[in-house]
């Protein structure tokens, strides 16, 4: 995948306003305070401390007011930013760029049950849209490859590209079907697509190929304190994991040892003991690795 800024790890802008109830609070509290003549201030601080005092129900309705108005406006400012827009709000965003919102599935209503129409998701349109810029380029830069061949159909998930000798450019696709392997007619929509004229640069020769799946399997025994309940540890835990693996179904996306451990070691659990995989899965960029399967056990600790 490109080298891009990777927004989810900007820090938040400074328009968007912190919402602290208790801190704004305090802030009212003092203002109000500041009205009074220096010898009352004493008398209407402690009367403020006191939960019970219709002002201090009063100052905290306004605050809460505050707090939704600037929600309001945090929401407001978000929806004009790529890393914070989602929906339609994201939709038209990436129109300025003149990138639209692939369908991954069609619906149809004609048969039963009925299919319900898939579109791909704000994670993979907000990419795009931050390698439009790339699209106006001929795929002659390796961004551009990548802008030209996830836009050429809804089925591709990933794209690497690598040039293993000059003017030999090998864009290696990741479908999103079954385990990820790129059948030969979306490879062909990817090779029409990138050898049109108006795209592929005179004298480069480009080599559309499939990913190699690597897959894996994900056994584990948490060893847990003892409590009243399991499950919902084991639950939390199979969620995390889950989601780790997801994101980590992209090309040459490492499978590491640390990260299942920071995935499966939540509250409650006293350690983890990792069946398999044995040792860090590591891939080039034109392997993508999946999981099979995820097997956790539940042991029981005599700790509290």
């Amino acid at each position: 995948m490109s080298e891009l800024v990777d927004l989810s790890k900007l820090d938040a802008p400074k328009v968007l306003e912190d919402l602290d109830f208790e801190s704004l609070l305090a802030d009212r509290k003092a203002e109000f305070i500041a009205l009074f003549p220096q010898d009352e201030r004493e008398f209407w601080q402690a009367r403020l401390s006191l939960e019970s005092e219709p002002i201090t129900k009063l100052l905290q309705e306004v605050v809460y007011l505050q707090l939704m108005e600037r929600n309001r406006i945090n929401n407001a400012a978000k929806a004009t930013m790529l890393a914070y827009a989602s929906g339609s709000d994201l939709d038209v965003i990436a129109a300025n760029y003149n990138v639209k919102r692939q369908v991954i599935q069609e619906a149809n209503n004609n048969v039963t049950p009925q299919i319900p129409e898939i579109l791909e998701d704000d994670t993979s349109l907000r990419l795009r849209t931050q390698l439009a810029f790339e699209g106006l380029s001929v795929a002659g830069p390796r961004s551009a490859y990548i802008f030209h061949a996830l836009s050429a159909h809804p089925d591709v998930a990933d794209v690497s590209v690598a040039s293993p000798q000059p003017a030999n450019v090998t864009v290696t696709i990741l479908s999103r079907n079954g385990q990820g392997e790129a059948d030969e007619s979306l490879l062909n929509v990817v090779r029409t697509k990138l050898n049109d004229d108006d795209i592929r640069p005179i004298g480069d020769r480009v080599i559309v190929q499939s990913a190699v799946i690597q897959s894996y399997e994900i056994r584990a025994k948490l060893h847990l304190y003892r409590g009243p309940e399991y499950e919902p540890i084991k639950a939390a835990a199979l969620k995390k994991l889950t989601a780790y693996t997801k994101e980590k179904h992209r090309l040459g996306r490492d499978i590491s040892l640390s990260g299942i451990y920071a995935a499966l070691h939540l509250e409650g659990v006293q350690r983890v003991e990792l069946i398999s995989p044995t040792a860090d899965i590591v891939l080039p960029s034109s392997k993508s690795a999946y999981c099979t399967a995820i097997n956790l056990e539940i042991v029981t600790s005599d700790d509290y």
